[in-house]
């Protein structure tokens, strides 16, 4: 049985002018697809910001990147904030975590209908997160409701926890780009429509993935009081195992 591997490395700058272009983070990630379409994503990320946040991420997903179990760990000011984990069924979602504020949580979320995305908060996955919208529809938005995040904090500093939100996606074309890691046809994607969904409006956040089956995150760019950009810098595809 064979799988296939994507490794690579995002780079987390500023654009505000105080700081344009320095380094404030980094990501280290990994994509499997297993044999059975199934993708295990494994994502280490590193916020430098004070106070620093260290994020470590698996979440495995079925091949519409819906996502089937979770297991989340953050550190904030380089002291332990939590850990948790989180497991997906047609009828419930459930969760067991700890964190430094509100201790044990236990938590079960009946659903009328299976969840389409858990957002982690690595930046590879906002990437994927792009396969919910149905290209066959051409340029456009989807309002996605009933949807959940680890954290509702921006930075996904706090919890982890279940957390229900909604967004739309607005998908603008395709075009090619440039970035460290090469140059590459990519779709452009703009995540819309949180207010009211978060307990703070998140700023206007536009996206780049690659223009075919991985989504691929090839850049992106939040816009507001938060002026961050992310690239992709460098990749790998590897394959293993026997057809």
């Amino acid at each position: 049985m064979k799988h296939r591997t994507i490794q690579g490395t995002i780079l987390y700058t500023s654009k505000k002018p105080e700081r344009m272009d320095q380094e404030r983070g980094r990501e280290f990630f990994s994509i499997t697809t297993q044999s059975d379409d199934v993708k295990v994503l494994h994502a280490h990320c590193e916020i430098d910001d004070a106070p620093n946040v260290v994020r470590d991420v698996i979440l495995a997903m079925n091949p519409d990147a819906s996502p089937i179990d979770c297991s989340v760990r953050i550190s904030v000011g380089d002291k332990y904030e939590g850990s948790g984990w989180m497991r997906f069924t047609p009828n419930y979602v459930e969760c067991e975590s700890h964190n430094q504020r509100d201790g044990r949580i236990t938590q079960k979320v009946d659903i009328s209908t299976p969840v389409k995305w858990l957002q982690a908060h690595p930046i590879v996955g906002d990437a994927l997160l792009m396969r919910m919208y149905d290209l066959s529809q051409g340029p456009g938005k989807t309002f996605f409701p009933d949807l959940f995040l680890t954290s509702p904090d921006h930075r996904g500093a706090t919890g982890p926890l279940l957390f229900k939100t909604g967004f739309g996606i607005r998908y603008v074309g395709e075009e090619t780009i440039t970035v460290k890691a090469g140059t590459f046809k990519a779709r452009h994607f703009q995540v819309v429509d949180t207010a009211g969904n978060l307990p703070e409006e998140h700023p206007p956040y536009n996206l780049w993935c690659t223009a075919d089956d991985d989504y691929l995150f090839l850049k992106a760019g939040v816009e507001g009081y938060m002026q961050t950009f992310y690239e992709l810098v460098e990749y790998k595809i590897t394959e293993r195992g026997q057809s």
